[in-house]
Parts: C-alpha cells; sequence; structure tokens
C-alpha cells in the first residue's frame, strides 16, 4: 500500500553548479544550466533534528579546494526545500507543505565565494528509527580500505555481466531493511523487485557492467566518515552499465558503504 504522505527533497537553481545535501548525505545536484530536481528522502532522515545544506559550486567529487571569488553572470541563485507531500502531489504544487528551506542568490556582475556552503537545522515531525549508518564505525581511507572496496565493487560488477544480482543484493540487505522501514513496505518484495529488474536488463542484454578500475574510482568520505561513497571520477555512480546500443540504455546503481570489522556492507 503507497504511503499518503512522502517527505522529498526539491532543488532548483540557475547560473551555477550546486548540490543539495541532508545530514551530510549529497542527495541531489544541477550542473551550471540550472533547472530542478526532486527526490523522496525518508532513509536519510533524522527524528527531530535535521541539517539542509546547499554547496555553491562544489568541489570535484573526492577532493578539496580552496574557496575563491567567482562573478555571477546572468541570475545566480539556489533553493533547497523539503517538502511533504501527499500521494501523487508534486513537491511544486502549492498545497503542499514546506518544511524547512535554504536559499542563496547573488546579483548578476557581484562576486561569491565558491565553493561555499549554506546550511541551516531543520526540526521535523517524524517518527524513524535511528538508521545504521549514524553508528557505523569511522573508516580510514587508507590503501588497503581502497582496495578492499575497489575488489568488492568488481566482483559485483563481474556477478552482474553474468546475471547474478545475489551478491549486490546480499551485500545491500541491510539498505532494503531501512528501506522498507521508511517507506512502509516488504523487504523482501524490495529484494525481489531489484532482482526480478536486474534479471529482465540481463536477459534484453542491458546488464553489460564494466568492472570499475583504481585510476577511475573515487571514494568520496561522508557523514564524518562512517560511509564511503563509490563514484566515477565525473561524479556518477561507480557501479554501472555501459551499453553498446544506445535504444538498450543505461543503468547506474548509487553506493555507499560502511565496513564493519573488515566486511563491506551497502547501507544506501
Amino acid at each position: 500500500m503507497a504511503m499518503e504522505r512522502l517527505l522529498m527533497l526539491e532543488l532548483a537553481g540557475g547560473g551555477c553548479a550546486v548540490e543539495a545535501q541532508l545530514n551530510g548525505m549529497p542527495l541531489a545536484a544541477l550542473g551550471p544550466a540550472g533547472g530542478s530536481r526532486s527526490l523522496a528522502v525518508h532513509e536519510y532522515t533524522l527524528a527531530g533534528r535535521n541539517q539542509l545544506s546547499l554547496v555553491i559550486a562544489p568541489a570535484p567529487p573526492g577532493t578539496t579546494v580552496p574557496s575563491q571569488p567567482r562573478v555571477a553572470i546572468g541570475a545566480t541563485w539556489a533553493r533547497a526545500r523539503l517538502v511533504l507531500v501527499r500521494h501523487g502531489q508534486s513537491p511544486a504544487d502549492p498545497g503542499a507543505r514546506e518544511l524547512g528551506v535554504v536559499e542563496w542568490a547573488t546579483a548578476e556582475g557581484k562576486a561569491y565565494d565558491a565553493p561555499s556552503t549554506q546550511s541551516r537545522d531543520v526540526d521535523l515531525p517524524v517518527n524513524f528509527p535511528r538508521w545504521r549508518w549514524l553508528d557505523a564505525p569511522i573508516i580510514g581511507l587508507n590503501i588497503s580500505v581502497q582496495r578492499s572496496v575497489l575488489e568488492f565493487l568488481q566482483h559485483i560488477a563481474v556477478e552482474l555481466g553474468r546475471g547474478n544480482p545475489d551478491p549486490l543484493i546480499a551485500a545491500s540487505k541491510l539498505r532494503f531493511d531501512e528501506l522498507a522501514l521508511a517507506y512502509q513496505t516488504d523487504a523482501n518484495a524490495g529484494m525481489q523487485r531489484f532482482r526480478d529488474h536486474l534479471q529482465r536488463l540481463y536477459a534484453a542484454k542491458a546488464l553489460k557492467v564494466p568492472p570499475p578500475i583504481a585510476a577511475e574510482l573515487v571514494l568520496r568520505p561522508l557523514v564524518d566518515g562512517r560511509l564511503i561513497e563509490c563514484l566515477t571520477p565525473t561524479g556518477g555512480p561507480a557501479l554501472r552499465t555501459q551499453n553498446e546500443a544506445p535504444d538498450l540504455g543505461d543503468h547506474a546503481w548509487p553506493i555507499r558503504v560502511a565496513m564493519v570489522e573488515g566486511k563491506i556492507y551497502v547501507l544506501r
């Protein structure tokens, strides 16, 4: 049964690249051309106080660069909103209930710092459990950890290419469990839908997943280093298809992992 209400994050902007984060999780991004994006965010939301952030002109993934002045050319702005909507309702609907917003803008010809971050705390009337990623151990990104994550992703990619989704599903079981809690659904049904989806892609010869290589894998620490996001150098998910025929489309699976006593778990 579908939930009656969804908590959604809406990001809109123009004139510069921007990223929206909730509780330290980067969830939506736009390029300089702007536009808008929205997604449901129950599994990233905490009971009580939450931090909503806008990152203006974010640095490339996995890098840290000093903030430098940049001049706005044309309308340069961004807005992140947390909105409670009814099932089937758009966050842009005037009847949607806005629970928190972070806005930023600068006039044409004015200087602004890039990258820079605007944040605010938002108290949300939700009653989610304490998610496992909040208590995951902090991961030091040393050579051993980098190798372990790379080997994990390579194994998953090879098995997907063989039409076997089970290693990814097994590593993601805690994620499926928490998604079911977040959206009041059945975890086993969610895993089966995911398995069916991947097997349909395999049957259509649309599950060609290149195993990542070290030179093209960016590991981005999140939430104080408790999770590692696995990315390409351009910021996309490291686990993705590369189909030869355009009509097959491309698919990608965001991977944010925790590591406990040397074992890797996909938590988000």
